[in-house]
């Protein structure tokens, strides 16, 4: 769990910069996405296909720079 402590004199707007980086760093948001709704084996084998094949794509995209 993301926590952060507000410091002495420090604004509000920082310390909220700070969570929201920190919630970024620990997938957080991710994860509670992932968790939000079930789906069916073949439905996460599918979508866990779809991201790889993403993945690769943004990959090659980025070698021919």
């Amino acid at each position: 769990m993301a926590e952060v402590r507000l410091q002495e004199g420090e604004p509000l707007e920082n310390a909220l910069r700070r969570f929201k980086r920190k919630v970024q760093q620990e997938d957080i948001i991710k994860e509670v996405k992932r968790h939000s709704f079930y789906l069916k084996p073949g439905e996460k084998k599918r979508v866990k296909e779809a991201l790889a094949r993403k993945r690769n794509r943004k990959k090659v995209r980025k070698e021919q720079d």
